[in-house]
């Protein structure tokens, strides 16, 4: 006997797809403020209505490609439409992810408490 999914499982499906599917396509937007975008994270509402998209810039200024993102949200929607196999395509909502950041400023942080501990020693 066969299991049918659980609906969760499809939400999960569907913000892995859009993550990869709009890799691809802010790769193809000639934006020049945008900088180099790795899609962190997509976060997509129960009801399809909307999704935040996280990510993080290696190249390019942050406030600078999150404002492109944003304005190009509708295009980037429509790309989504084509790609799709779903009824509603959310509206996307682009975040800055911090959490890389953070992180590089902990790992200094804990070299600059050990460097100081192993002067101490």
């Amino acid at each position: 006997m066969r299991h049918k999914r659980s609906i969760p499982n499809r939400g999960f499906r569907v913000a892995d797809q859009i993550q990869r599917d709009l890799a691809e396509l802010i790769r193809d937007l000639k934006d020049p403020r945008i900088g180099m975008v790795t899609i962190q994270a997509v976060e997509v509402t129960p009801d399809y209505a909307h999704a935040k998209i996280f990510f993080s810039v290696l190249v390019g200024d942050v406030e600078q490609t999150q404002e492109a993102l944003n304005e190009a949200a509708g295009f980037l929607r429509n790309g989504l439409f084509k790609r799709l196999q779903i009824h509603t395509v959310p509206t996307l909502h682009f975040h800055f992810d911090r959490t890389t950041e953070r992180a590089a400023e902990l790992s200094s942080l804990i070299a600059q408490a050990n460097s100081t501990r192993a002067k101490d020693d």
